[in-house]
């Protein structure tokens, strides 16, 4: 545990680098590390960039390149970061993401979301809380342990991955399955989920079910109702069905999360026939479930099955179900985990905040640590505007996190 005059001393210094985490920012937002799910390049150009940054600063970095035929290099990379620590048994993981998601409509930014702009204590573009605030923070509180010549509990790694934004395929998930990084011992931190005051801990998650419905019945003139089969109406009545029946039947709650009760929302619905005067014959729809863990989510499915096909009957129609995201939430992290513990005390000594552990209605990539049963919390400070227009991140809080890191990397076992 750093002493108070060590835990100055790392203060005082990041106040000086305070310039250089915002630059950071700047050339980060300037390299959109867009997917090519979304129409871009990847995160070559941001890796290509940190890769010798990090290792300039001492630390050692090994690049891992999972192979994607859609990007226009072949690949998706992630970085791993190291510092040796005084206790080489185990290691304190600090996961951050590369990519971004789309700027969305110009016409609703103030500034140009792909070049940062600094006002008022913040910083403007895309990606800028999502999840660069965290990634600065957290590679700028290894620097000050390298430039004072601090020596971390354990050993200290920062892991900067691809893909989170749709999906983690070549990221994460990818990387802990093709790559011997993590034992079971090791400490886990996400950045990617919390509050503006940084008092959120989370270590549980919702399981997540995507379902796409195709309900395909006889297209027909509209003047002409016989001659066809309504896919439209028969979808919309698909809708009410399944709605009503998920809410009948998954009806547990639990005040760990947020909101305490899984959720069921019909969401997405694709364009049918482009005309008025058309029946349709087809009608595509999604909903999106966000299920309390200990339901498993076949039986999320069957309740759906089993209500469309009642409908599909009644209107004389077919419906096909397809899972296009399907996580099964592994078990929590218990709340009294060593690196729960930790960073509540990180948040509780550089904030003057409690930290609470709790649950959310999303999903992270904490899931796949958990998956392999490794304890692992998700925390940061969040304003909010991530994947909205004019996006910002607050200076001051970036730089305060990257203190709270500091200080987690000096704590033995709790």
């Amino acid at each position: 545990m750093w002493s108070r005059e060590v835990l100055e001393r790392i203060s005082r210094r990041l106040a000086k680098l305070e310039p250089e985490m915002v630059r950071l920012q700047e050339e980060l937002v300037a390299r959109p590390a867009l997917s090519p799910a979304y129409g871009g390049e990847g995160e070559r150009d941001r890796v290509e960039f940190l890769r010798p940054m990090l290792a300039g600063w001492g630390l050692q970095v090994t690049e891992f390149r999972a192979p994607d035929p859609a990007a226009p290099c072949g690949y998706r990379p992630s970085l791993v970061a190291r510092l040796g620590g005084q206790d080489r048994s185990r290691t304190l993981w600090v996961m951050t993401h590369l990519d971004v998601v789309p700027a969305g409509p110009r016409e609703l930014w103030e500034t140009d979301p792909f070049k940062a702009v600094v006002r008022d204590g913040r910083i403007y573009g895309r990606g800028v809380e999502d999840n660069q605030q965290e990634l600065v923070a957290s590679c700028f509180a290894a620097r000050v342990m390298v430039e004072l010549g601090l020596k971390p509990a354990f050993d200290v790694a920062l892991m900067l991955v691809a893909d989170e934004e749709v999906g983690s395929k070549f990221g994460a998930d990818w990387l802990l399955a093709n790559q011997e990084l993590c034992r079971p011992d090791d400490l886990v931190v996400v950045p990617d989920a919390g509050n503006a005051e940084g008092t959120m801990l989370e270590v549980a998650e919702k399981s997540i079910a995507w379902v796409r419905f195709r309900v395909l019945g006889a297209q027909a003139h509209a003047s002409t109702p016989a001659l066809g089969r309504n896919a439209h109406r028969a979808g919309a009545a698909t809708v009410l069905a399944v709605d009503r029946a998920l809410h009948e039947r998954f009806t547990d709650a639990d005040s760990l999360y947020s909101p305490p009760e899984s959720t069921f929302e019909p969401t997405r619905k694709e364009a049918n026939v482009p005309n008025v005067n058309t029946i349709p014959g087809e009608d595509v729809f999604h909903f999106d479930c966000r299920v309390l863990p200990q339901y498993r989510l076949e039986e999320v499915l069957a309740v759906m099955k089993e209500s469309a096909e009642r409908v599909a009957g009644e209107f004389g129609v077919k419906v096909e179900l397809a899972q296009t995201q399907w996580l099964q939430a592994p078990p929590p992290t218990p709340a009294d985990a060593p690196v729960v513990r930790m960073l509540a005390r990180a948040v509780r000594e550089v904030l003057g905040r409690k930290a609470k552990p709790a649950g959310i209605g999303g999903g992270t990539v904490a899931s796949f640590f958990r998956r392999l049963g490794i304890a692992t919390v998700v925390w940061g400070r969040a304003t909010g505007s991530a994947h909205q227009p004019n996006e910002f991140c607050i200076i001051a809080s970036m730089r305060e996190d990257a203190l709270v890191y500091a200080h987690l990397f000096g704590q033995k076992l709790p």
